[in-house]
């Protein structure tokens, strides 16, 4: 895909803030490498090619997050979840904006899909605003190796064979309804579920959920 001069500068002030976060942890090579592959895992079928730049920086910034973590630059022990279904527009984002609430800077999320999807899903938009937690900013992507080595509990949500399997991996199985196609009113009872399985998974790990 050819780079407008505009996508070109904005993609090299990305490289520069992720270069000046990860000073002393990763090269120049390694944050341009995935940069630019992350910006290739969005630009075949972004419908806003504007913001492609920004979506490649926030998921190359998560990416080399996971890949510090995983290399053990990262010692802060706080654990690590990762909640994956098929295309990372309803289910999966609306545990992680749960978790992120409940457990603030005493846990890391992530979430990820098999198929990643174009947009969020409007229902669960909605249906998490009625929560007081705005999910409109997050964006489908896929789960990468790094960020799966990464995480310490794996929780699916209906990506079946497609979801990674790697041995030594603690993995939870969530068995809820697709909010696909469905309005706000068939989301809500998906949510509510939702937000009682990850106090649940926060309960298990330490960690005190906010009130």
């Amino acid at each position: 895909m050819t780079l407008s001069i505009d996508q070109q500068l904005a993609l090299k002030t990305a490289a520069s803030r992720l270069r000046q976060q990860f000073h002393g942890i990763f090269g120049t090579e390694t944050i341009e490498r995935f940069l630019s592959t992350s910006y290739d895992q969005f630009a075949s079928n972004s419908t806003i090619p504007n913001y492609l730049p920004l979506l490649a920086e926030r998921f190359a910034r998560q990416r080399l997050h996971a890949l510090a973590k995983v290399e053990g630059h990262v010692t802060d022990n706080k654990p690590v979840v990762l909640f994956l279904c098929v295309h990372n527009a309803g289910r999966s984002q609306m545990a992680l904006g749960f978790f992120e609430d409940l457990a603030g800077d005493r846990a890391v999320a992530w979430s990820g899909g098999s198929e990643p999807g174009n947009e969020i899903n409007p229902a669960a938009v909605e249906a998490m605003f009625e929560r007081g937690i705005d999910i409109s900013r997050e964006f489908p992507k896929p789960w990468t190796d790094e960020i799966v080595r990464a995480a310490d509990v794996i929780v699916t949500m209906g990506c079946g064979d497609a979801c990674p399997v790697f041995p030594g991996k603690r993995y939870l199985d969530w068995t809820l309804d697709d909010p696909a196609g469905k309005d706000v009113a068939d989301v809500r009872p998906v949510r509510d579920e939702i937000e009682l399985r990850v106090r649940g998974l926060l309960d298990e790990l330490g960690v005190e959920a906010r009130v």
